[in-house]
């Protein structure tokens, strides 16, 4: 496996990754497949600010990817940022999604980035428990602030000072 920065020919495997979680997952909360057009514009604006994208390959296939963005777009929060990271289902259970958050913790501190959050949905113990393993400690619980799939869903804050 080899991690490195995302350019424009991994964009369909990163768009597969992100549909299948849009689709079979609550770890995104939107309910629409997006299209390569989405996903181009958000490379775009990662690169454009700086911040990383990278994604694991496995024999020429995007196999995970992780990225991070502006916690919240105002200026007081600018040593802050929001992870994201999603490995493919034949990925799963190889250490994959820890490596890959920790490919992130650098290039935030060289920005000057304090604080790394993450939002997690409840009931994701699996996710709870990694970011737990990594340093990160639960700061909130927002109940029932969101949907999916017919049901509402609770959101877990996690946060890891740089």
């Amino acid at each position: 496996m080899m991690l490195r920065p995302a350019v424009e020919a991994d964009l369909p495997g990163i768009l597969a990754i992100y549909n299948h979680a849009v689709l079979h997952s609550t770890a995104i909360w939107n309910d629409t497949p997006a299209d390569l057009a989405n996903r181009s514009a958000w490379l775009r604006d990662r690169q454009a600010k700086s911040y990383p994208v990278i994604v694991a390959e496995e024999n020429g296939e995007v196999m995970g990817y992780a990225s991070f963005g502006d916690f919240r777009p105002f200026e007081g929060f600018r040593i802050s940022v929001e992870h994201s990271v999603y490995v493919a289902e034949a990925a799963r259970g190889r250490g994959l999604g820890r490596t890959l958050v920790e490919a992130l913790f650098a290039p935030a501190r060289a920005l000057g980035k304090k604080v790394m959050i993450g939002g997690i949905t409840a009931g994701n113990e699996a996710s709870l428990a990694l970011h737990r393993r990594l340093g990160f400690v639960e700061t909130g619980h927002l109940p029932g602030i969101g949907t999916k799939f017919g049901r509402r869903l609770d959101l877990v804050f996690v946060q890891k000072e740089l």
